[in-house]
């Protein structure tokens, strides 16, 4: 009977990248995308927080949880989450 445990997939040990193994292009990259979603998600919460309550689609707390969703959280607030 074969050890299923001695052989691991290949595929799963060769996938995992760690930081030194980007190159300067894609590290670049990946430090812009982060800034750009750290400001849309500051200038979000910053919105919500200045912004009447009677303006807001849904409670506060909500659409504070739903900002920490990556880039679909705070672009998600500015299109539904804001009453006009």
């Amino acid at each position: 009977m074969a050890d299923r445990k001695a052989s691991t997939h290949p595929s799963k040990k060769a996938a995992r990248k760690h930081w030194s193994d980007f190159t300067d292009g894609q590290k670049a990259r990946v430090m812009i995308l982060g800034a750009v979603q750290l400001s849309l998600a500051a200038f979000a919460w910053t919105d919500l927080a200045t912004r009447p309550r009677d303006t807001v689609n849904g409670s506060k707390g909500m659409w504070a949880a739903i900002i920490a969703i990556n880039f679909v959280g705070p672009v998600a607030y500015f299109w539904k989450g804001i009453r006009r």
